[in-house]
């Protein structure tokens, strides 16, 4: 929990990057029996609870509940990183109590509060849960404020999950009837734009994955997105085939192509060997685009003239760029063991 002095609060979460998860509608924690009392929990972005709603870093949120019985409603906050914040009860709402009567709504923070409550960076999926019993709960084994200053209690354990087991051990002496749950979503989203690229990598070998910087991504034949622009070392594993290493660029908004053949005719090797043969291959590129710029490992090699282009190249993984006025720019990386011709069109 990230704290400020009022009148603004911010409520911290944590992830790598945003994006937008399936949600299940069920609760954190889930009353076995259906009982008479219910209980809602709404952001002001989502009138139905059902949905993910976004919201920027910084942006104020409001949290409200209702019941359709006089009861005590505790709100928590599950961050994306599993930190665990008691919004209700807290010390700083005018109200201070977190007793709801029937059929009323309460909105966190009220109208007369004189403080906002905003959401923070890093992005992420936060689950807000409200838990409703018809007697006071008792949750100092669970939750504690940490000093005098702080307003709001946080939870020792982390995650929905250990939240579920404690408060479970919490309502497990009460009547099954008298208590029940519901849960909220909302995702937090940053400000700055994060530009990234793609990454296909296309093999003929079936079972082949795709390492890249020393992580693996998965299976081959896939696209893989979210990737940071930059260069990075690719190694392409098949069963039963020396492992394929190069190195590739990735471009924002650009998905960046390798193509891996692996020779079937050759005797497959179980382990990877060094290549020593750097001879030259002529690598044609035909393009019906004249005078389209070419450039190869990031050094321009020539203009397309007359539907062709031939270059010298090495043996190995080498990067094509295609660059013409009216037309997207065309990214390629191809593994040369032979004399090749290959066709690009750029699309407009």
């Amino acid at each position: 929990m990230k704290k400020i002095l009022i009148p603004t609060l911010l409520l911290a979460t944590a992830t790598s990057a945003f994006a937008a998860p399936k949600i299940s509608a069920q609760s954190i924690i889930v009353n076995p029996v259906q009982p008479d009392l219910s209980v809602s929990v709404r952001v002001d972005k989502d009138s139905t609870g059902n949905a993910n709603p976004v919201y920027l870093d910084g942006e104020s949120i409001k949290i409200s509940t209702s019941v359709n019985r006089d009861a005590y409603v505790y709100l928590f906050n599950v961050d994306s990183s599993g930190e665990v914040v008691q919004i209700l009860p807290n010390r700083l709402s005018n109200s201070g109590g977190n007793f709801v009567k029937a059929n009323t709504t309460v909105t966190f923070p009220a109208a007369n509060d004189q403080f906002t409550f905003n959401v923070a960076g890093p992005v992420g999926l936060n689950k807000v849960l409200a838990l409703a019993s018809l007697t006071p709960l008792n949750l100092d084994q669970i939750t504690s404020f940490k000093s005098a200053q702080d307003q709001f209690a946080t939870a020792a354990t982390k995650g929905q999950d250990k939240l579920a087991q404690a408060l479970s051990i919490v309502v497990n002496p009460l009547p099954q009837n008298s208590w029940v749950s519901d849960t909220a979503f909302f995702s937090v989203a940053s400000r700055a734009a994060v530009t990234t690229g793609s990454l296909f990598v296309g093999t003929n070998v079936p079972g082949s994955s795709v390492i890249i910087n020393g992580r693996t991504l998965g299976a081959a034949n896939t696209t893989y997105s979210n990737i940071a622009p930059g260069s990075y070392p690719v190694r392409v594993k098949a069963p039963g085939f020396a492992d394929y290493t190069t190195t590739i660029t990735i471009r924002a908004n650009t998905t960046t192509n390798l193509n891996v053949e692996f020779n079937r005719t050759a005797t497959p090797v179980p382990t990877p060997a060094p290549v020593t043969n750097v001879s030259n291959y002529t690598l044609t590129l035909r393009s019906s685009v004249n005078g389209a710029r070419v450039f190869v490992d990031g050094v321009e090699a020539g203009t397309i003239q007359g539907g062709t282009l031939s270059l010298n190249v090495t043996r190995g993984g080498h990067e094509v760029v295609v660059i013409a006025p009216g037309y997207r720019t065309f990214i390629n990386t191809y593994n040369v063991t032979q004399n090749a011709q290959i066709s690009i069109n750029p699309v407009r």
